[in-house]
Protein backbone atom coordinates (compact mmCIF):
# COMPACT_ATOMS: atom_id res chain seq x y z
CA UNK A 1 0.00 0.00 0.00
CA UNK A 2 1.20 3.52 -0.74
CA UNK A 3 1.61 6.08 1.98
CA UNK A 4 1.17 9.83 1.81
CA UNK A 5 -0.47 11.98 -0.84
CA UNK A 6 -0.76 10.39 -4.31
CA UNK A 7 -1.06 12.87 -7.18
CA UNK A 8 -2.28 11.95 -10.64
CA UNK A 9 -3.76 8.66 -9.46
CA UNK A 10 -6.66 7.18 -7.54
CA UNK A 11 -6.12 7.70 -3.83
CA UNK A 12 -7.76 7.09 -0.45
CA UNK A 13 -9.26 10.23 1.07
CA UNK A 14 -9.83 10.57 4.81
CA UNK A 15 -12.80 12.70 5.83
CA UNK A 16 -13.66 14.13 9.22
CA UNK A 17 -17.27 13.61 10.26
CA UNK A 18 -19.33 16.53 11.51
CA UNK A 19 -19.86 14.90 14.92
CA UNK A 20 -16.28 13.62 15.16
CA UNK A 21 -14.76 10.40 13.88
CA UNK A 22 -13.48 9.61 10.41
CA UNK A 23 -14.63 8.06 7.16
CA UNK A 24 -12.70 6.91 4.12
CA UNK A 25 -13.49 7.01 0.44
CA UNK A 26 -11.60 6.81 -2.87
CA UNK A 27 -11.19 9.81 -5.15
CA UNK A 28 -9.87 10.37 -8.67
CA UNK A 29 -7.07 12.82 -9.54
CA UNK A 30 -9.66 15.57 -10.13
CA UNK A 31 -10.90 14.97 -6.54
CA UNK A 32 -14.20 13.50 -7.74
CA UNK A 33 -15.43 10.58 -5.64
CA UNK A 34 -15.40 7.10 -7.16
CA UNK A 35 -19.08 6.33 -6.69
CA UNK A 36 -18.75 2.54 -6.91
CA UNK A 37 -16.00 2.43 -4.29
CA UNK A 38 -17.77 4.93 -2.04
CA UNK A 39 -21.04 2.97 -2.08
CA UNK A 40 -19.21 -0.22 -1.10
CA UNK A 41 -17.13 1.41 1.64
CA UNK A 42 -20.25 2.91 3.21
CA UNK A 43 -21.36 -0.62 4.10
CA UNK A 44 -18.64 -0.64 6.79
CA UNK A 45 -19.64 1.14 9.98
CA UNK A 46 -16.21 0.75 11.59
CA UNK A 47 -13.69 3.36 10.39
CA UNK A 48 -10.89 0.87 11.01
CA UNK A 49 -12.40 -1.74 8.70
CA UNK A 50 -13.40 0.97 6.23
CA UNK A 51 -9.84 2.27 6.09
CA UNK A 52 -8.37 -1.21 5.58
CA UNK A 53 -10.79 -2.03 2.77
CA UNK A 54 -10.22 1.37 1.15
CA UNK A 55 -6.47 0.81 0.84
CA UNK A 56 -6.86 -2.72 -0.51
CA UNK A 57 -9.57 -1.60 -2.92
CA UNK A 58 -7.66 1.40 -4.26
CA UNK A 59 -4.74 -0.86 -5.14
CA UNK A 60 -7.05 -3.09 -7.17
CA UNK A 61 -8.76 -0.15 -8.87
CA UNK A 62 -5.40 1.24 -9.94
CA UNK A 63 -4.52 -2.13 -11.46
CA UNK A 64 -7.92 -2.25 -13.14
CA UNK A 65 -7.30 1.13 -14.80
CA UNK A 66 -4.00 -0.15 -16.17
CA UNK A 67 -5.74 -3.21 -17.57
CA UNK A 68 -8.58 -1.18 -19.11
CA UNK A 69 -11.27 -3.03 -17.12
CA UNK A 70 -14.48 -1.90 -15.45
CA UNK A 71 -16.99 -3.50 -13.10
CA UNK A 72 -19.08 -4.53 -16.10
CA UNK A 73 -16.24 -5.95 -18.18
CA UNK A 74 -14.02 -7.63 -15.59
CA UNK A 75 -14.11 -11.42 -15.54
CA UNK A 76 -13.38 -13.82 -12.73
CA UNK A 77 -10.15 -14.87 -14.46
CA UNK A 78 -9.08 -11.21 -14.45
CA UNK A 79 -9.51 -11.14 -10.69
CA UNK A 80 -7.43 -14.30 -10.44
CA UNK A 81 -4.76 -12.59 -12.55
CA UNK A 82 -4.79 -9.65 -10.16
CA UNK A 83 -4.35 -11.95 -7.16
CA UNK A 84 -1.40 -13.56 -8.93
CA UNK A 85 0.10 -10.15 -9.71
CA UNK A 86 0.06 -9.17 -6.01
CA UNK A 87 1.58 -12.40 -4.72
CA UNK A 88 -0.90 -15.29 -4.81
CA UNK A 89 -0.02 -18.62 -6.44
CA UNK A 90 -2.09 -19.08 -9.58
CA UNK A 91 -1.90 -21.91 -12.12
CA UNK A 92 -1.57 -19.72 -15.22
CA UNK A 93 0.34 -16.62 -16.41
CA UNK A 94 -0.93 -13.49 -14.70
CA UNK A 95 0.95 -10.94 -16.77
CA UNK A 96 3.09 -8.12 -15.44
CA UNK A 97 3.61 -8.15 -11.66
CA UNK A 98 1.78 -5.31 -9.99
CA UNK A 99 3.62 -4.90 -6.71
CA UNK A 100 7.26 -4.45 -7.69
CA UNK A 101 10.15 -3.24 -5.49
CA UNK A 102 10.24 -1.27 -3.29
CA UNK A 103 6.68 -2.52 -2.70
CA UNK A 104 6.42 -6.10 -1.49
CA UNK A 105 4.02 -8.82 -2.55
CA UNK A 106 1.12 -9.36 -0.17
CA UNK A 107 1.62 -11.76 2.71
CA UNK A 108 -0.72 -14.72 3.19
CA UNK A 109 -2.92 -12.76 5.61
CA UNK A 110 -2.98 -9.72 3.30
CA UNK A 111 -3.98 -11.94 0.36
CA UNK A 112 -6.92 -13.18 2.41
CA UNK A 113 -8.04 -9.61 3.13
CA UNK A 114 -7.60 -8.66 -0.54
CA UNK A 115 -9.73 -11.63 -1.60
CA UNK A 116 -12.45 -10.66 0.88
CA UNK A 117 -12.35 -7.07 -0.36
CA UNK A 118 -12.70 -8.08 -4.01
CA UNK A 119 -15.55 -10.48 -3.32
CA UNK A 120 -17.38 -7.93 -1.19
CA UNK A 121 -16.95 -5.15 -3.78
CA UNK A 122 -18.10 -7.15 -6.80
CA UNK A 123 -20.89 -9.04 -5.04
CA UNK A 124 -22.21 -5.70 -3.77
CA UNK A 125 -22.38 -4.27 -7.28
CA UNK A 126 -23.42 -7.45 -9.10
CA UNK A 127 -25.99 -8.74 -6.60
CA UNK A 128 -28.91 -6.92 -8.21
CA UNK A 129 -28.28 -8.69 -11.52
CA UNK A 130 -27.61 -7.34 -14.97
CA UNK A 131 -24.30 -5.67 -14.08
CA UNK A 132 -21.96 -8.65 -14.42
CA UNK A 133 -23.92 -11.87 -14.06
CA UNK A 134 -20.94 -14.08 -14.86
CA UNK A 135 -18.94 -12.64 -12.00
CA UNK A 136 -21.92 -12.84 -9.66
CA UNK A 137 -22.34 -16.55 -10.47
CA UNK A 138 -18.61 -17.21 -9.94
CA UNK A 139 -18.84 -15.84 -6.40
CA UNK A 140 -22.04 -17.71 -5.57
CA UNK A 141 -20.24 -21.05 -5.16
CA UNK A 142 -20.38 -22.60 -1.72
CA UNK A 143 -18.49 -25.24 0.21
CA UNK A 144 -19.31 -28.05 2.58
CA UNK A 145 -19.55 -26.99 6.23
CA UNK A 146 -16.81 -28.09 8.58
CA UNK A 147 -17.26 -29.31 12.14
CA UNK A 148 -16.26 -25.85 13.34
CA UNK A 149 -18.89 -24.23 11.10
CA UNK A 150 -21.59 -26.46 12.50
CA UNK A 151 -20.58 -25.81 16.11
CA UNK A 152 -20.67 -22.05 15.62
CA UNK A 153 -23.99 -21.85 13.75
CA UNK A 154 -27.51 -21.97 15.13
CA UNK A 155 -29.05 -25.26 13.92
CA UNK A 156 -25.65 -26.06 12.47
CA UNK A 157 -26.49 -29.75 12.19
CA UNK A 158 -28.86 -29.01 9.31
CA UNK A 159 -26.44 -26.85 7.32
CA UNK A 160 -25.46 -28.34 3.96
CA UNK A 161 -23.47 -25.45 2.47
CA UNK A 162 -21.37 -22.47 3.56
CA UNK A 163 -20.32 -19.34 1.63
CA UNK A 164 -16.92 -19.61 -0.02
CA UNK A 165 -14.51 -17.21 -1.65
CA UNK A 166 -12.84 -18.79 -4.70
CA UNK A 167 -10.25 -15.99 -4.77
CA UNK A 168 -9.00 -16.69 -1.26
CA UNK A 169 -5.66 -18.51 -1.01
CA UNK A 170 -5.59 -21.95 0.53
CA UNK A 171 -5.71 -21.42 4.24
CA UNK A 172 -2.55 -22.46 5.96
CA UNK A 173 -2.62 -23.94 9.42
CA UNK A 174 -3.30 -21.31 12.05
CA UNK A 175 -0.12 -19.93 13.57
CA UNK A 176 0.09 -21.69 16.91
CA UNK A 177 2.82 -19.62 18.49
CA UNK A 178 1.86 -15.94 18.28
CA UNK A 179 4.59 -13.44 19.04
CA UNK A 180 4.94 -13.03 22.79
CA UNK A 181 6.85 -10.48 24.79
CA UNK A 182 10.47 -11.40 25.54
CA UNK A 183 11.22 -12.72 29.02
CA UNK A 184 11.42 -9.95 31.59
CA UNK A 185 9.73 -7.44 29.29
CA UNK A 186 7.44 -5.93 31.92
CA UNK A 187 10.23 -5.37 34.42
CA UNK A 188 12.58 -4.06 31.75
CA UNK A 189 10.03 -1.62 30.40
CA UNK A 190 9.10 -0.33 33.86
CA UNK A 191 12.76 0.36 34.56
CA UNK A 192 13.13 2.22 31.26
CA UNK A 193 10.08 4.53 31.34
CA UNK A 194 10.36 7.96 32.93
CA UNK A 195 6.75 9.01 33.63
CA UNK A 196 3.90 7.67 35.72
CA UNK A 197 1.71 7.66 32.60
CA UNK A 198 4.10 5.39 30.71
CA UNK A 199 4.44 3.08 33.72
CA UNK A 200 0.65 2.88 33.91
CA UNK A 201 0.44 1.96 30.21
CA UNK A 202 2.94 -0.88 30.72
CA UNK A 203 1.08 -2.13 33.81
CA UNK A 204 -2.35 -1.95 32.18
CA UNK A 205 -1.25 -3.71 28.99
CA UNK A 206 0.57 -6.38 31.00
CA UNK A 207 -2.35 -7.26 33.28
CA UNK A 208 -5.19 -7.20 30.73
CA UNK A 209 -5.91 -8.04 27.11
CA UNK A 210 -6.50 -4.40 26.17
CA UNK A 211 -5.69 -3.38 22.62
CA UNK A 212 -3.84 -0.10 22.25
CA UNK A 213 -6.83 1.56 20.55
CA UNK A 214 -9.06 0.55 23.43
CA UNK A 215 -6.57 1.76 26.04
CA UNK A 216 -5.93 5.17 24.46
CA UNK A 217 -9.66 5.54 23.81
CA UNK A 218 -10.64 5.18 27.49
CA UNK A 219 -12.48 7.98 29.28
CA UNK A 220 -12.38 8.50 33.02
CA UNK A 221 -16.09 7.65 33.10
CA UNK A 222 -15.26 4.16 31.80
CA UNK A 223 -13.23 3.31 34.91
CA UNK A 224 -14.96 1.63 37.83
CA UNK A 225 -11.91 0.96 39.96
CA UNK A 226 -13.66 0.02 43.18
CA UNK A 227 -15.79 -2.85 44.36
CA UNK A 228 -19.56 -2.81 43.80
CA UNK A 229 -19.50 0.00 41.25
CA UNK A 230 -22.90 1.56 40.45
CA UNK A 231 -23.07 -0.04 36.99
CA UNK A 232 -23.96 -3.31 38.75
CA UNK A 233 -22.31 -5.42 36.05
CA UNK A 234 -19.22 -6.56 37.94
CA UNK A 235 -18.67 -6.50 41.69
CA UNK A 236 -14.86 -6.37 41.38
CA UNK A 237 -12.89 -3.33 40.15
CA UNK A 238 -13.16 -3.14 36.38
CA UNK A 239 -13.34 -0.89 33.35
CA UNK A 240 -15.66 -0.65 30.33
CA UNK A 241 -14.11 -0.65 26.85
CA UNK A 242 -16.53 1.37 24.72
CA UNK A 243 -16.31 2.03 21.00
CA UNK A 244 -16.32 5.78 20.31
CA UNK A 245 -15.51 7.24 16.91
CA UNK A 246 -15.41 10.88 17.95
CA UNK A 247 -12.44 10.79 20.33
CA UNK A 248 -10.24 13.84 19.71
CA UNK A 249 -7.09 11.68 19.52
CA UNK A 250 -8.61 9.39 16.86
CA UNK A 251 -8.34 6.32 19.11
CA UNK A 252 -11.19 3.82 19.03
CA UNK A 253 -11.81 0.41 20.55
CA UNK A 254 -12.30 -2.49 18.19
CA UNK A 255 -15.13 -3.88 20.30
CA UNK A 256 -18.63 -3.39 18.95
CA UNK A 257 -20.39 -4.35 22.18
CA UNK A 258 -23.27 -1.98 22.92
CA UNK A 259 -22.82 0.54 25.71
CA UNK A 260 -24.69 3.52 27.10
CA UNK A 261 -24.70 6.03 29.91
CA UNK A 262 -27.46 5.60 32.50
CA UNK A 263 -27.78 8.37 35.13
CA UNK A 264 -24.19 9.37 34.45
CA UNK A 265 -22.88 5.80 34.79
CA UNK A 266 -21.31 3.93 31.86
CA UNK A 267 -22.77 0.45 31.32
CA UNK A 268 -22.11 -2.21 28.70
CA UNK A 269 -19.14 -2.43 26.36
CA UNK A 270 -16.44 -5.01 27.04
CA UNK A 271 -15.94 -5.38 30.78
CA UNK A 272 -12.30 -5.90 31.80
CA UNK A 273 -11.23 -6.81 35.33
CA UNK A 274 -8.33 -4.79 36.74
CA UNK A 275 -5.55 -5.79 39.11
CA UNK A 276 -4.42 -4.00 42.26
CA UNK A 277 -1.18 -3.08 40.45
CA UNK A 278 -3.24 -1.36 37.76
CA UNK A 279 -5.19 0.62 40.37
CA UNK A 280 -1.95 1.66 42.06
CA UNK A 281 -0.40 2.78 38.77
CA UNK A 282 -3.57 4.72 37.96
CA UNK A 283 -3.55 6.74 41.19
CA UNK A 284 0.18 7.41 40.83
CA UNK A 285 -0.45 8.86 37.37
CA UNK A 286 -3.57 10.79 38.36
CA UNK A 287 -1.98 12.54 41.34
CA UNK A 288 1.43 13.27 39.81
CA UNK A 289 0.66 14.12 36.18
CA UNK A 290 -2.99 14.07 35.18
CA UNK A 291 -4.16 16.57 37.79
CA UNK A 292 -1.34 18.91 36.80
CA UNK A 293 -1.75 18.99 33.02
CA UNK A 294 -5.12 17.61 31.88
CA UNK A 295 -7.59 19.82 30.08
CA UNK A 296 -11.38 19.41 30.09
CA UNK A 297 -11.73 16.50 27.67
CA UNK A 298 -12.34 13.62 30.08
CA UNK A 299 -10.00 11.10 28.44
CA UNK A 300 -7.58 9.00 30.48
CA UNK A 301 -4.22 9.32 28.73
CA UNK A 302 -2.79 12.77 28.05
CA UNK A 303 0.27 14.34 26.45
CA UNK A 304 2.84 15.44 29.00
CA UNK A 305 5.04 17.69 26.87
CA UNK A 306 5.00 19.91 23.80
CA UNK A 307 2.37 22.33 22.53
CA UNK A 308 -0.39 19.75 23.02
CA UNK A 309 0.38 19.12 26.68
CA UNK A 310 -2.75 18.09 28.51
CA UNK A 311 -4.55 17.01 25.35
CA UNK A 312 -5.46 13.33 24.66
CA UNK A 313 -2.55 11.03 23.86
CA UNK A 314 -2.75 9.04 20.62
CA UNK A 315 -2.29 5.32 19.99
CA UNK A 316 0.66 6.01 17.69
CA UNK A 317 2.37 7.99 20.45
CA UNK A 318 1.86 5.06 22.84
CA UNK A 319 3.36 2.65 20.30
CA UNK A 320 6.38 4.92 19.91
CA UNK A 321 6.85 5.11 23.67
CA UNK A 322 6.86 1.31 23.97
CA UNK A 323 9.27 0.94 21.07
CA UNK A 324 11.74 3.44 22.56
CA UNK A 325 11.42 2.01 26.07
CA UNK A 326 12.11 -1.47 24.72
CA UNK A 327 15.25 -0.21 22.98
CA UNK A 328 16.47 1.51 26.18
CA UNK A 329 15.83 -1.67 28.15
CA UNK A 330 17.79 -3.60 25.47
CA UNK A 331 14.92 -6.02 24.96
CA UNK A 332 15.19 -8.17 21.83
CA UNK A 333 12.97 -7.26 18.90
CA UNK A 334 10.47 -4.46 18.62
CA UNK A 335 7.99 -4.14 21.47
CA UNK A 336 4.47 -3.96 20.07
CA UNK A 337 1.27 -3.45 22.09
CA UNK A 338 -0.44 -6.55 20.67
CA UNK A 339 2.32 -8.78 22.08
CA UNK A 340 1.04 -7.91 25.57
CA UNK A 341 -2.38 -9.30 24.59
CA UNK A 342 -0.89 -12.57 23.35
CA UNK A 343 1.31 -12.93 26.42
CA UNK A 344 -1.57 -12.25 28.81
CA UNK A 345 -3.90 -14.75 27.12
CA UNK A 346 -1.20 -17.43 27.09
CA UNK A 347 -0.50 -16.85 30.78
CA UNK A 348 -4.20 -17.07 31.71
CA UNK A 349 -4.57 -20.27 29.71
CA UNK A 350 -1.65 -21.88 31.50
CA UNK A 351 -2.76 -20.65 34.95
CA UNK A 352 -6.28 -22.00 34.41
CA UNK A 353 -5.02 -25.46 33.51
CA UNK A 354 -5.80 -25.06 29.82
CA UNK A 355 -9.38 -23.84 30.27
CA UNK A 356 -9.98 -22.03 26.98
CA UNK A 357 -13.31 -20.58 28.17
CA UNK A 358 -11.53 -18.81 31.03
CA UNK A 359 -8.90 -17.48 28.63
CA UNK A 360 -11.59 -16.41 26.16
CA UNK A 361 -13.47 -14.44 28.80
CA UNK A 362 -10.37 -12.91 30.36
CA UNK A 363 -9.02 -11.91 26.97
CA UNK A 364 -12.33 -10.87 25.37
CA UNK A 365 -11.64 -13.17 22.43
CA UNK A 366 -14.32 -14.02 19.88
CA UNK A 367 -14.42 -17.75 20.65
CA UNK A 368 -12.90 -20.35 22.92
CA UNK A 369 -12.13 -22.47 19.85
CA UNK A 370 -9.87 -19.75 18.45
CA UNK A 371 -8.06 -19.46 21.79
CA UNK A 372 -7.55 -23.21 21.85
CA UNK A 373 -6.21 -23.29 18.29
CA UNK A 374 -3.79 -20.42 18.75
CA UNK A 375 -2.63 -20.87 22.35
CA UNK A 376 -3.60 -24.43 23.23
CA UNK A 377 -0.23 -26.02 22.62
CA UNK A 378 1.93 -27.83 25.15
CA UNK A 379 5.02 -26.28 26.65
CA UNK A 380 7.93 -28.17 25.09
CA UNK A 381 9.83 -27.92 28.36
CA UNK A 382 7.03 -28.75 30.79
CA UNK A 383 7.44 -31.80 33.09
CA UNK A 384 4.18 -33.27 31.74
CA UNK A 385 5.35 -33.01 28.14
CA UNK A 386 8.73 -34.50 28.97
CA UNK A 387 7.15 -37.34 30.97
CA UNK A 388 4.81 -38.18 28.07
CA UNK A 389 7.72 -38.38 25.63
CA UNK A 390 9.74 -40.60 27.94
CA UNK A 391 6.76 -42.91 28.30
CA UNK A 392 6.33 -43.18 24.53
CA UNK A 393 10.06 -43.64 24.02
CA UNK A 394 10.23 -46.27 26.74
CA UNK A 395 12.88 -44.31 28.59
CA UNK A 396 13.22 -43.75 32.31
CA UNK A 397 13.17 -40.25 33.63
CA UNK A 398 16.54 -38.74 34.39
Amino acid sequence: MRHGMVLGDLRVQEMQRAGGGRSYTIVWPDVSVDEEADAFLRTYTSPGSQRTMAYFLVDHLRWRVREGLTTRSVRFRDLQRYMGAVGAQVAFPFGQPWRVPPKRAYSASALGIAAACLKGFYVYHCAAGGVNDGLRDAFSAGRLPTKADRSRAFLGHVKSSMPANPLAPTRAARRRHPKMLPDGAKEGLLSAVSTARDAMVVAWLSDTSLRIGGLTGLHLADLHLRENAPCGECSAPHLHVCQRWNNPNGAAAKSTAEWRVVDGVVTGGDIVRVSSAMVGAYFEYMTKEYAKYATEHGMLLIQLAGPGRGEPWSADAARGMLRRAGARAELPGRIKPHAFRHTFTNAVLEASGGDSMVAKTAGNWASAEMVDQVYGHPDLHSPQFTAALHTVWGQERE
